[in-house]
């Protein structure tokens, strides 16, 4: 799972906004921002950060490591 600073990250290397993401994703934006609050693992159901993480993959983010791992995630 991601965390975070990875959700931050990748929409930002992508330029994407947190409406664009929200919207691919579908949930809110203001979820969207309350998930990239967090440095570490946010506090979410899992099944929205995969949701996440594949629209990332889709539009061609690689990602490497694992939040669990704490480089990616500030831990």
């Amino acid at each position: 799972m991601i965390c975070g600073a990875q959700i931050r990250a990748a929409r930002g290397l992508i330029s994407w906004s947190a409406e664009v993401l929200a919207e691919r994703v579908g949930v809110t934006r203001q979820t969207i921002q309350r998930l990239e609050q967090h440095d570490g693992l946010p506090p979410s159901r899992s099944q929205t950060l995969d949701e996440i993480q594949r629209a990332f993959e889709a539009a061609g983010v690689e990602f490497i490591g694992s939040p669990d791992e704490g480089r990616a995630c500030g831990w």
